[in-house]
């Protein structure tokens, strides 16, 4: 190996190494502070109560918990299907012309900031639901929406590299013993990109999940178990965000602590849709 090989592969290594370095300082940092939190509250109070008072020294995170769980629920609802179909037309129908120019306009959703999103939902999703659903229109069913349409980039760009993946011969296989476009799609291309479509999904959850501003002008960030898809709901990022800004002791140990939970419940996710797709590909 030459000098410069050396040196290259030196470099390639610290880049490397620093952003595990960064995330472990990243972790370090959330579960320190959140940590004494569980030591003096309990973890079975803090995840099982219902009740979010730290005035009162209530600290309950089950509502939104819930809340996070019902609107991402949604969003994957609203989004997956929605990416899938678009990934599909790009890949398999699409004139070439015409997917050329598609893509990167279904590209560009993914930088305009998600403040725009939410401005988007509450002058206009919000209304429409108000008017002609009922209640508040701040609700599950308005995050799901918006959410839904900012996760299509990453589900129909991932979608659509996994259905190009698939060889062609696949394809001419199946079309020469006389099936048609549609049947092989459905029998031989979307199996073959199963784990790539299921990573999609993934990648898109976490998107969803890990959502804050476009969450905070929609939701209506009511501190209740959502029984409804008109009900307003509040998700723990948008916990965070929302009152991390004037906590201080022990309700900003919560705070951490609300970090923490989602950091482990979004680990669980990936470790079981990574398993998820081992099984699969076996």
């Amino acid at each position: 190996m030459s000098r410069k090989e050396r040196i290259a592969e030196a470099i390639l290594t610290v880049v490397g190494l620093s952003s595990v370095a960064v995330l472990a300082l990243i972790i370090f940092f959330i579960f320190r502070e959140g940590a004494p939190f569980f030591a003096e509250v309990g973890l079975a109070d803090f995840l099982g109560s219902t009740r979010w008072s730290p005035g009162k020294g209530h600290f309950g995170i089950l509502p939104m918990i819930a809340g996070s769980f019902f609107v991402t629920l949604g969003a994957l609802v609203v989004g997956v299907p929605l990416g899938l179909g678009c990934a599909l037309y790009l890949s398999e129908f699409a004139p070439k012309r015409t997917a050329a120019v598609l893509k990167p306009l279904v590209e560009i959703l993914a930088g305009i900031p998600s403040v725009v999103f939410g401005f988007i939902g509450l002058t206009v999703i919000v209304p429409l639901i108000r008017d002609h659903l009922g209640g508040p229109g701040f609700s599950v069913l308005a995050s799901s929406l918006v959410l839904g349409v900012m996760i299509l980039p990453t589900m129909v760009s991932i979608t659509y590299d996994a259905l190009r993946a698939v060889p062609q011969a696949y394809r001419e296989g199946m079309l020469a013993v006389g099936a048609d476009k549609w049947q092989t799609v459905t029998s031989v291309v979307l199996p073959a990109a199963r784990s790539g479509i299921l990573a999609a999904g993934i990648l898109s959850m976490g998107r969803a999940v890990g959502e804050t501003m476009a969450v905070i002008m929609v939701a209506g960030n009511a501190t209740i178990i959502p029984t409804s898809l008109l009900d307003p709901v509040r998700t723990l990022t948008s916990n965070i965000a929302l009152e991390m800004g004037y906590a201080s002791g022990l309700h900003r140990q919560a705070l951490f602590a609300t970090g923490v939970v989602l950091f482990v419940v979004i680990g669980a996710l990936n470790i079981l849709a990574r398993s998820f797709v081992r099984n699969r590909v076996r």
